[in-house]
């Protein structure tokens, strides 16, 4: 498991309401099917299988979450204001991942 992101931060964000939906974010949620609820949870109790700790503007993850359905969110922090964001989600499939849906699989 990834954990050089600070995830406690984010949650912490997201528990106190402050926590941006991007655009992008917003329009994949409602083509893939995906709710705030389901992503919200995956953000409170997922767990982090990679880190981009070159993202810009702020270090982000890839947090893996499965309830009903499996689904990734990619998420970051931005540590000075404490907001968390939401960059996308989608659902984890078998040509991109290996069968836990949390490894990818390797380009040939």
């Amino acid at each position: 498991m990834a954990v050089d992101f600070e995830i406690r931060r984010l949650r912490e964000a997201v528990v106190a309401g402050r926590i941006h939906w991007h655009a992008h974010a917003l329009t994949r949620f409602l083509e893939r099917g995906i709710s705030r609820g389901e992503i919200l949870a995956a953000v409170m109790r997922g767990e982090v299988v990679e880190t981009y700790p070159e993202d810009r503007p702020f270090p982000s993850c890839l947090l893996f979450f499965h309830e009903v359905l499996p689904v990734h969110v990619v998420a970051a922090v931005d540590l000075d204001a404490d907001i968390g964001h939401v960059i996308t989600a989608y659902r984890p499939d078998l040509a991109h991942f290996e069968v836990d849906l949390k490894t990818r699989r390797v380009k040939p």
